[in-house]
């Protein structure tokens, strides 16, 4: 908000309120269509303009995910108020209410505001500690991996290829729960050795079985990685019918106010956006559907500005789309108890006929006769996943 004389100490609180909200804002990775890329296997396709944006805001709440994974809830990119758009003259004290609890929690914490950083040279080479150093660093590194090119970890083209095996091709539509398993397939079959440390679980029918989540989160793929792993935790659900029921608007805002929540993959009807947080009635979202340009991450000073969205937007909970994926991530089985035990209180108390949206159970899947057809070497999908994603390619859910 800008600067007025003789206002108040609570109006200089809201103006600054208001200011970390948007540094944390645009310091999320914001990952948009693109245009003039690499050709994607199999296709003439050189952009997901009209296609990819599930995709995109999958990529976005993964994204997010790392961040917190590498470089902590408190961590802004020190550019964050640096980029030109700065559309906040309607955002109010309102906005910065619960755009996360986590993120409340960090306003406490004093931050320097750094000069504008474009190049890791120059960055580097101001920065005054090897912690500053490292986060640069980790930044890069972690939107390198979602750059638009066959070899990115976590690119348009890496992920396309895994949803293949579901029976997807580019130029599809994704839904959100088709794109969880494939980011979760993403992770699993990522060999880079900062990744051997993370991993995805979706959820099962609406069900998160805490045993298999455990079982992966101390399952080491490297014999000298003794800590148990941080797990992202994906959970497809469907709020209401054709429409979104609005009594679930305080569940979805509880919900975004956790300290786990990465956010969801969400959006209107055919249009998907990824939910970051809340104001009032309305949700706050990332838009994926803007054409950019490429940009070849695999220079060493790539241009971070269009990675970095300068302007949130809002959209009436009344719009949104029913079908959706949440996101929570959990540094380690410690943690992911602690989170199971607050959501499951969450889900009780917004749970009015008895029946939660999903739920923890203890135990494993096979316990309760969910049992999996072993995959070939050669797939990267069991048959029993393949059946599983071809049910949620329609996006259609039992409703009890």
């Amino acid at each position: 908000l800008p600067a007025r004389s003789g206002c108040t100490i609570e109006e200089h609180i809201i103006a600054g309120n208001v200011e970390e909200f948007r540094k944390d804002f645009t310091s999320r990775i914001w990952l948009t269509y693109r245009e003039e890329f690499p050709q994607i296997e199999g296709s003439t396709l050189t952009t997901d303009c009209g296609w990819g944006c599930t995709v995109r805001t999958g990529q976005m709440l993964l994204a997010q995910g790392l961040i917190l994974h590498f470089l902590g809830r408190a961590w802004t990119w020190p550019d964050a108020l640096n980029i030109e758009n700065s559309d906040f003259e309607s955002w109010t004290s309102n906005t910065v209410k619960k755009f996360t609890a986590s993120f409340e929690a960090s306003l406490s914490e004093e931050r320097e505001l750094k000069t504008p950083t474009i190049s890791l040279k120059e960055t580097i080479g101001r920065y005054s500690d090897d912690h500053e150093m490292r986060n640069e660093i980790y930044h890069r590194k972690i939107i390198s991996w979602f750059g638009d090119s066959p070899l990115a970890l976590f690119g348009l083209h890496q992920l396309i290829e895994y949803g293949k095996k579901s029976g997807k091709k580019a130029g599809d539509w994704y839904g959100p729960a088709v794109v969880a398993h494939i980011l979760r397939k993403a992770v699993e079959e990522a060999r880079h050795p900062d990744l051997q440390g993370i991993t995805i679980y979706v959820a099962q029918d609406c069900t998160v079985y805490s045993s298999d989540v455990i079982d992966k989160q101390c399952a080491s793929m490297a014999s000298d990685h003794a800590d148990d792993k941080a797990v992202i935790i994906l959970v497809p659900v469907r709020l209401g019918g054709e429409r979104t029921n609005t009594d679930y608007l305080d569940f979805v805002k509880g919900i975004l106010s956790l300290e786990y929540c990465v956010g969801i993959i969400g959006g209107k009807p055919k249009q998907s956006y990824y939910f970051a947080g809340f104001q009032d009635d309305s949700l706050i979202y990332m838009d994926p559907h803007y054409c950019q340009s490429f940009v070849d991450v695999s220079i060493k000073d790539f241009p971070l500005e269009t990675f970095h969205c300068p302007s949130p937007k809002k959209m009436s909970f009344r719009k949104m789309d029913p079908s959706c994926t949440i996101g929570f991530y959990c540094r380690n089985v410690q943690d992911f108890k602690r989170a199971s035990e607050e959501i499951t209180k969450m889900l009780k108390i917004s749970s009015k006929e008895k029946y939660p949206l999903f739920t923890f159970v203890n135990g494993h899947s096979r316990d309760y006769d969910f049992t999996s057809t072993a995959a070939k070497e050669d797939d990267l999908f069991s048959e029993d996943e393949k059946k599983r994603l071809k049910r949620f390619s329609t996006e259609e859910f039992v409703l009890l």
